[in-house]
């Protein structure tokens, strides 16, 4: 067999594996939808969990997700924002560069259980924090960090240096050039990678079980007294999420329509992180056109 061919062969297996992983993800996303979508209605996103009679719905866990994903990018967006930039334009090729980067790596294939149980004696425990919304942004920060850094700092060194090169011609410092030429040109890269971070903080549940907890008190979506005990914004209220919530119900859960909850819940979880995927692309799209002014 001649090169000719064994390129066609490779190319062939190549193509055959690809269609297999697409093949896998429509699988795995059909059945869940196809069982979860029709169980969705109104009343199920709108109404709060029952422990033990049928017709609850996701109210609580649903917002609990969505607040702690707000809560964690608000404390993870800065580090990694500031990581990012020292590593893109500051930081000189030496051992220390090489500590940081490796240190990156490594948190970012810490198991999630591991993190949960050492956000459960530090922040849980050591810190008196308790089970609450904000022991579980400070956990999900450890997993949204290397992913948010890489990405910030490729997406800073994507932009050519030509344009450093301009704002230090004109004058400007190192750190004028970076926040007002770099950072904008690498606003859409950045913003794609804080949507898909995004999504997986909403999806993790392992390391909430520890933090946040598996409970879901109920709560004053009137009340706007982020101190109050029963209001909605209340950071230190233990908090079950979504993903908590599926698992809980598949594992533990008495209900009689425990089954439709875990359907129709798997199928919502499934929708947002693919809102979040397909508006991370339109975004980023989107920016990209409008700065670089192509159509």
């Amino acid at each position: 067999m001649n090169a000719k061919k064994w390129d066609h062969v490779a190319t062939g297996i190549i193509y055959a594996l690809v269609a297999a992983v697409v093949f896998i993800l429509i699988a795995i996303l059909g059945y869940i939808l196809f069982n979860g979508v029709p169980n969705i209605s109104w009343h199920f996103l709108t109404s709060p969990a029952q422990s033990f009679s049928a017709g609850g719905g996701i109210r609580d866990q649903l917002f609990n997700s969505l607040y702690l994903l707000v809560l964690t990018i608000i404390v993870s967006l800065p580090i990694g924002l500031g990581a990012g930039i020292y590593l893109s334009e500051y930081a000189a090729e030496n051992w220390f560069t090489d500590l940081i980067r490796t240190s990156v790596e490594v948190l970012s294939s810490l198991p999630s259980v591991v993190v949960g149980l050492f956000g459960y004696l530090l922040f849980v425990i050591k810190l008196n924090l308790g089970f609450s919304i904000l022991s579980g942004a400070i956990a999900l920060t450890f997993f949204n960090l290397p992913l948010l850094t890489r990405n910030i700092e490729e997406s800073l060194r994507s932009v050519p240096n030509l344009q450093r090169e301009a704002g230090m011609s004109l004058g400007l410092s190192n750190w004028k050039t970076t926040t007002k030429i770099v950072l904008p040109a690498a606003l859409p890269g950045i913003l794609t990678g804080l949507i898909l971070s995004a999504g997986r903080i909403f999806g993790e549940a392992a390391a909430l079980i520890y933090t946040a907890g598996q409970s879901a008190p109920t709560v004053d979506y009137t009340n706007w007294n982020i101190f109050s005990a029963t209001s909605f914004l209340n950071p230190m209220r233990p908090a079950e999420t979504l993903a908590v919530h599926i698992w809980k119900v598949n594992t533990e859960s008495v209900t009689p329509d425990a089954a439709l909850i875990s359907s129709a819940s798997s199928a919502v979880l499934i929708i947002v992180i693919l809102i979040f995927n397909l508006g991370a692309r339109f975004l980023g799209n989107k920016l990209y056109k409008k700065i670089t002014a192509t159509k």
